[in-house]
């Protein structure tokens, strides 16, 4: 497959260099220490979620991490579309060389530390392609997708952006059925929403809207007001509504954290409280995400964490 090799040059230098796909493939021992070292270090939350997973899982956790780390950033860390959309075209085809790889070891051609390691969390846990592939649909979507007309349509870009995340988690833990990847699901919609309400104006900046346009047509908010971070009734009863409808999605997904092992009940009970702790936060500031962008501290989230920790403690001491 061709690919612009200027156009990558440019996107590769714009992003931190052990991005880059090397002229040499580093060894397996090399490739999941790339993965680790990626996962602790861009993710503050990470080493609180692997308290609650079991050893043997960490390092397929940090390969998968790795992986959606590098995707999300080859999306929005470049500032031009069409070189962005050729780096996810050369990550997808490392993907694909990955899975033609594990089915013809003789294939060869992967070069890229975090896909040789990726490769043994795929074998080791039969991950299908899509789960990969739908979050690389879901980045170059972002290039070219800036505002959503429904709420059904955003729906839509959250199967690919958000619920990947949850099923890919799903299947390091064991779990393949379509039941509880439905709940999942659900629970990764709610976070996406959480973060979208939350990031109002971040996105703004980027030339994104992610409240569905009927809805903002529906109590007479417009753009320019979010331009403006003019903040009035319509858009208070706007947001309310938004965080309502989140909250929603959260209660539909909490099911599924009984129905899981005690490790990943945590998190999943982290990442709900977590989520469900934003909306709160919006509710806070009465709903004025234009001011400024509602937050939790590193205490609130050591809260979180720990009244998860302690709520499965006792489950566990009476169950």
């Amino acid at each position: 497959m061709p690919f612009d090799e200027a156009r990558l040059a440019r996107g590769w230098a714009a992003l931190p260099p052990e991005y880059a796909i090397p002229a040499t493939a580093p060894s397996l021992e090399e490739a999941r220490a790339y993965c680790q070292r990626l996962a602790t270090s861009h993710y503050e939350n990470f080493s609180v979620v692997t308290w609650f997973l079991p050893r043997d899982l960490h390092q397929h956790f940090f390969n998968v991490y790795a992986y959606c780390r590098v995707s999300d950033d080859l999306g929005d860390e470049v500032g031009d579309t069409e070189v962005s959309l050729a780096l996810l075209d050369r990550w997808e085809h490392e993907l694909n060389l990955t899975y033609a790889a594990l089915e013809d070891p003789a294939a060869g051609g992967v070069r890229h530390p975090v896909f040789l390691a990726l490769a043994q969390t795929i074998r080791a846990c039969s991950i299908p392609r899509h789960e990969f592939s739908d979050l690389l649909t879901a980045f170059r979507q972002d290039q070219r997708i800036t505002r959503y007309e429904t709420f059904d349509e955003l729906l839509g870009y959250c199967r690919n952006s958000a619920n990947p995340v949850g099923r890919l988690v799903l299947y390091l833990c064991g779990y393949r059925d379509a039941e509880r990847q439905a709940l999942s699901d659900f629970t990764c919609t709610a976070l996406q929403l959480a973060n979208f309400w939350q990031d109002v104006s971040v996105d703004w900046k980027k030339g994104r809207v992610y409240l569905p346009l009927e809805d903002l047509r529906r109590v007479g908010v417009t753009e320019q007001q979010i331009a403006e971070r003019r903040f009035d009734d319509p858009f208070r009863e706007l947001m309310r509504f938004e965080v309502a409808r989140a909250r929603e999605w959260f209660a539909r997904g909490l099911p599924l954290i009984a129905q899981v092992n005690r490790s990943l009940a945590l998190d999943i009970e982290l990442f709900s409280r977590g989520g469900q702790a934003i909306l709160e936060a919006i509710e806070k500031q009465n709903y004025n995400v234009l001011a400024a962008r509602p937050s939790l501290s590193r205490w609130r989230k050591f809260e979180l964490a720990f009244r998860a920790l302690a709520g499965r403690i006792a489950l566990g001491r009476t169950g």
